[in-house]
């Protein structure tokens, strides 16, 4: 296993990000939800009145969390968000979510259908996918089938064995898997 580790845990709103989280910290690991960094940082702004998000300064919070995370980590850190992946992280793990589950998921959380359908495209497109540039060791689950807590043991599975494998073989691909 490698020494202490920055990771993102990434994936479209509703993909259980939050709920993977709390099983991580349950267990005694660190976990910073995106947000709380950014307002740590003086990063974020004020919500936007339509859809209550509130934006965040990306390029500046990576500039400020690379300043003072500093080289190698003291401890290893889980970082909960949908942007988690553009900051200087190790390594990526994303949970996806088959489109039908996800919007019934968020239209649960009474999200507007502009919202819901907008989450919903960035899904289908491979969400977080489009973004990671870096060759780092990325992770993916597909949450509509696998259950919190299998997520969470395969996630210190991976971290534990090296991050192997680095990438998964097949990236979920829904297009491909007929679920649109």
């Amino acid at each position: 296993m490698r020494g202490p580790v920055r990771v993102a845990l990434t994936g479209t709103p509703g993909t259980g990000k939050t709920t993977v989280s709390s099983l991580l910290r349950e267990a005694g690991n660190r976990v910073a939800s995106i947000e709380i960094l950014a307002e740590r940082f003086d990063c974020i702004g004020d919500a936007d009145p339509d859809d209550g998000a509130r934006p965040i300064d990306i390029p500046q919070l990576y500039s400020r969390a690379l300043d003072e995370w500093g080289e190698s980590p003291d401890g290893s850190l889980f970082v909960d968000g949908h942007l988690s992946h553009l900051l200087p992280v190790d390594c990526v793990i994303i949970l996806r979510c088959n489109p039908v589950d996800l919007q019934k998921r968020l239209e649960q959380r009474d999200y507007g259908e502009r919202k819901v359908l907008q989450n919903v495209d960035w899904e289908i497109l491979g969400g977080p996918w489009n973004d990671i540039e870096e060759e780092i060791p990325i992770l993916e689950f597909d949450s509509s089938s696998d259950s919190p807590e299998a997520i969470f043991e395969s996630i210190l599975e991976w971290i534990v064995d090296g991050f192997k494998p680095e990438r998964p073989a097949n990236p979920i691909d829904w297009v491909e898997m007929g679920a649109v």
